[in-house]
């Protein structure tokens, strides 16, 4: 039986609070560049909402074509389509350079929650004597929405798009599974790759947290409490962290099959050695998690990847800033990979929901391919339940070029993935 093919890192796309493009992106990290910013909506408000990172000078027009198909995308979709088309850039893949049946798409998703301004008029003819009456709803709703409304949040479209405008007629699917979506999608695009089905894969993900209508609706438990300027506000391990901070972004990866990179003459950026997942239920309470599916995930990936602990240059780690997920995180990463330098880029632009760990990752390869590792925004007092090496103050130089980026979701997912650079 021969061994799996080798799956690499050809092309990057990304679209986030501190920069649209890898290059830009980059350039925001190493300088120490926030993307958090007051939520103008509730600005001098008495509302949880204070801040967010949003993605700023992004125009869907110098993507998406046919333009007319905008109107069907929400900015989800907007941003995914965008990220996907500087991927494929940046690799250098052409149309034509590939079977259309042998590249496909593989996306991090979620529940995507509809504009507040598309649903004002609708809300307003529910109104009653100033009481909204939800039995109004069936009868009125459709006269002032766009008939093809649905089609702008089904979680599946993103990826549909993406597969049309490249003529992805290879897998394709959709993963929703929270803040692990996206590293979900690229862990199981490199399978796809690695038993033969396809020969380059699109993956990634979009989400955000920082859409106004979908923030009631998760709840603010989790959200940050701090009182500071905005650009203080995500902490991750840091001992006066108080929360998350909502963001919004898409990345992805263009990922390919060794031979298949080295034929076309493609610049390869990194190497996906090892990839793995567990669960560990909840408990009932957002916060309650022991980091039990955490430490197994790196455990399994490193096998995966042929690896020790000792043999990881930095992590990337999932770091939301919120106390008892980065406590468990740390925790775990202690455990099974000790001293190893740590660095949370959710201190850059909050947590981007199904897009954060692709926009992450990316983190990481750029890392591996310039030789530094970002430091970590406002780690300025150690928390002791927090074991961990953050780098912070000044960016890391790589002395080993591997990495492994961690990711978890609020229900339990967790995720490892394992780069190298060759």
């Amino acid at each position: 039986m021969s061994p799996p093919r080798q799956v690499v890192i050809t092309g990057l796309g990304v679209v986030s609070p501190v920069g649209i493009g890898a290059l830009p992106f980059w350039d925001s990290l190493l300088a120490g560049q926030s993307g958090v910013d007051w939520l103008s909506e509730t600005r001098g408000a008495e509302l949880p909402f204070r801040y967010v990172a949003r993605i700023k000078d992004f125009d869907p027009k110098l993507y998406v074509q046919p333009r007319k198909t905008i109107k069907v995308m929400c900015q989800e979709i907007q941003t995914a389509y965008a990220a996907a088309a500087l991927a494929m850039e940046d690799a250098g893949l052409a149309s034509g350079q590939i079977e259309p049946e042998r590249l496909g798409v593989v996306l991090g998703s979620e529940m995507l929650y509809g504009e507040v301004a598309e649903m004002l008029g609708v809300y307003r003819r529910c109104l009653e004597d100033d009481q909204f009456r939800v039995e109004r709803w069936g009868e009125v709703a459709f006269k002032d929405l766009f008939p093809l409304w649905m089609l702008k949040y089904l979680p599946n479209m993103a990826a549909c798009h993406i597969s049309i405008a490249h003529d992805a007629r290879g897998p394709n699917n959709s993963i929703v599974a929270g803040g692990a979506s996206s590293l979900l999608a690229i862990g199981e695009a490199a399978k796809v790759i690695e038993r033969g089905h396809a020969d380059a894969m699109l993956a990634g993900g979009s989400g955000s947290y920082a859409a106004f209508s979908g923030l009631p609706f998760r709840g603010w438990d989790q959200l940050t409490k701090w009182q500071g300027e905005p650009a203080a506000a995500s902490r991750p391990f840091e001992a006066r962290r108080s929360g998350l901070v909502p963001g919004e972004g898409a990345a992805l990866l263009l990922l390919e099959a060794r031979e298949h990179a080295e034929r076309r003459g493609a610049t390869i950026l990194a190497r996906i050695t090892g990839f793995a997942s567990r669960y560990e239920a909840p408990g009932g309470a957002w916060q309650r998690r022991t980091g039990r599916a955490t430490g197994q995930s790196i455990e399994a990936a490193l096998q995966a990847a042929g690896l020790r602990g000792a043999d990881i240059g930095h992590v990337n780690a999932h770091g939301e800033s919120s106390i008892e997920a980065d406590r468990a995180e740390a925790q775990a990463i202690r455990q099974t990979l000790g001293n190893v330098p740590v660095t949370a880029l959710k201190s850059y632009f909050g947590d981007l929901a199904a897009a954060s760990g692709a926009v992450e990752l990316i983190g990481s390869v750029l890392s591996l391919v310039h030789g530094r590792v970002p430091a970590t925004l406002n780690y300025e007092q150690p928390d002791p339940h927090c074991p961990v090496n953050v780098i912070h103050a000044a960016p890391l130089p790589v002395e080993r070029p591997t990495a492994i980026a961690l990711n978890q979701s609020s229900t339990g997912q967790a995720a490892a993935l394992v780069i190298v650079r060759d």
